[in-house]
Order: structure tokens, then C-alpha cells, then sequence
């Protein structure tokens, strides 16, 4: 059986693992702090994958930031890794292959195969957490857009300019249905700057938080309902830290009420928390 060795890499961690055909980790997942220097990430790759490069057939990178179609590199900075990270050949850092997707993509992937929407050819995943991934699998194919950048979630949740985004813009989707949206929703509503989304989760039956609450929840309603009005999906699948604390079924049951396109599903992922690298890995090798 072939093995892939994954490397998950984000704004502030890098983990890896080895992972096979069937999507299981094999060996010891390794966690380092993602670097803060272009050079000491080369390094922390190069060292990665000359302890493991051996044992497995391919390289694969699930990576912040949009990736090409090529699946070779990153097209732009994401704003929370070296700026110079776009330009790292990664082609470069084995003799073996080296297969590069975001890890939005990467995690929907995974879930497509092993996880919460296998057997549904249509799916969008949404990666509810800091900020909002996304990925989207339409004819049991990962969509990625003309240059590899489909998927983000910025679109347009209000016209005024109430909320600035990361991506520069405003009112971005990611602006309201992230753990950063919930925050500055307590904010609104409480008044308190000091709130925070750990205020909020823990004290969840006091009438104030789950106003609060509810209207976070009924920010990401609203997402999904245009998501499934556009791409008519099977399946809606939420993953990340903050799907931890949504109501599935109410998305569900109000989101069929509302849409003009056919029912779906909304439900938590469950290829678990290294969905990225076992989804890289599965396209690496692939597995479809």
C-alpha cells in the first residue's frame, strides 16, 4: 500500500504524520511552532522530510493560503506566515513528488472520502475557527476555480462597511460566522470590549450570551443558506473549533425553509483534527 507523508502547515503549527491509501496515520504525529522566518521554514521542511521521505512514496503539503492548479505552489501571501512563503519551491525540497493543495481543500477532501460526506458527490465544507476555510467538492471533484483560489469565503453579508475583514474588505462572511465574528458580536450586543468568545460559550444559558449566540449562529444560517442556493449541495459540512458550539439541526431544518434549491444535509465533520493531512495525502496518492 502506498503512504504519503502529510504536512500540515499553518500560521502558528506544523504538524506531520505518515499517512496511507485508506487515509489512516500510520506512524507518530510530530507538532513543531510554525517558524517565524521564510529560512527556518525551509529548514523545519527540509528536516521533516529528510527523516521521512524513505518510508513513503509521495510528498504532501496541506498549506494556508490559495494553491495553484498545478498543485506545485502557493499564489499569495495569506498574511500569517512569512510573506516570502509564496515563493518556496517545494518541488525542490524532495526526489520524491511533492503535491501542495490548501488546507481548506485538503480537509473537504478527506471528508469526501472517509468522513462525513462520503458517497455525496456534491459538498461544501466550511472550517468555522479563527477565521472561515472553505472547500468545495462538486461531481466528486475538488473545485478550485480557474487559478486554485475558490473557495474563500469572503462574500458580502451587508453593505455598510460595519465590519472590516482580514482579507481588507468588509462584512465578509468570515467577518460574522468565525470564533473573531462571535467576538465582536458579543461586543455589539453587550457593549463590553473586554468580552470574550470563552465568556460567551461558558455562560451560553444566561439570556444575554445566548442572544449573543443566537445571532452568530443565525450569521452563519444566512451563509449557508446562499452557499446551497448557489452550489446545491448534498451535504453542508461544518468543521473547526467553533462548529463545536453551533446547532446542527437547527441550520439544517431553518436553511431547508428558506433555500430555492433542493434539501440537503448540515452536519459536523468527522474525519477529525488532522483532516488536512489525511485529505492532502488521499490526493497525493490518488485516492478517489
Amino acid at each position: 500500500m502506498k503512504k504519503a507523508l502529510a504536512i500540515d502547515v499553518g500560521g502558528t503549527k506544523i504538524y506531520n504524520a505518515i499517512v496511507n491509501e485508506k487515509g489512516e496515520i500510520i506512524s507518530e504525529i510530530e507538532k513543531r511552532p510554525t517558524p517565524k522566518t521564510f529560512a527556518e521554514i525551509k529548514a523545519a521542511f527540509e528536516e521533516i522530510i529528510n527523516k521521512y521521505e524513505r518510508q513513503v512514496d509521495v510528498i504532501a503539503f496541506s498549506t494556508c493560503g490559495a494553491v495553484n492548479n498545478s498543485n506545485s505552489g502557493i499564489l499569495g501571501s495569506t498574511g500569517n506566515i512569512a510573506k516570502e512563503y509564496p515563493s518556496m519551491d517545494f518541488q525542490s525540497l524532495s526526489k520524491k513528488p511533492v503535491f501542495v493543495e490548501n488546507d481548506a481543500n485538503a480537509a473537504a477532501w478527506a471528508e469526501h472520502i472517509v468522513g462525513a460526506s462520503k458517497g455525496m458527490p456534491y459538498s461544501i465544507m466550511l472550517t468555522l475557527g479563527t477565521g472561515v476555510g472553505g472547500g468545495i467538492i462538486l461531481d466528486n471533484k475538488l473545485y478550485k476555480g480557474k487559478n486554485g483560489a475558490a473557495g474563500e469565503m469572503h462574500f458580502k453579508m451587508r453593505t455598510d462597511k460595519h465590519r472590516k475583514c482580514t482579507c481588507g474588505s468588509y462584512d465578509c462572511f468570515e467577518a460574522y460566522a468565525s470564533g473573531t465574528g462571535l467576538k465582536r458580536t458579543a461586543e455589539e450586543i453587550s457593549g463590553d470590549d473586554e468580552i470574550t468568545t470563552y465568556d460567551v460559550i461558558e455562560n451560553k444559558d444566561r439570556p444575554l450570551m445566548k442572544k449573543i449566540l443566537d445571532k452568530w449562529q443565525n450569521d452563519i444560517l444566512e451563509g449557508i443558506i446562499g452557499l446551497a442556493n448557489i452550489f446545491d449541495p448534498d451535504v453542508i459540512v461544518l468543521s473547526g473549533s467553533m462548529a463545536e458550539f453551533v446547532d446542527i439541526a437547527y441550520l439544517e431544518t431553518e436553511a431547508n425553509k428558506q433555500i430555492v434549491t433542493t434539501p440537503f444535509k448540515v452536519v459536523k465533520a468527522s474525519a477529525g483534527n488532522y483532516s488536512g493531512m489525511i485529505g492532502a495525502a488521499l490526493l497525493a496518492l490518488g485516492v478517489k
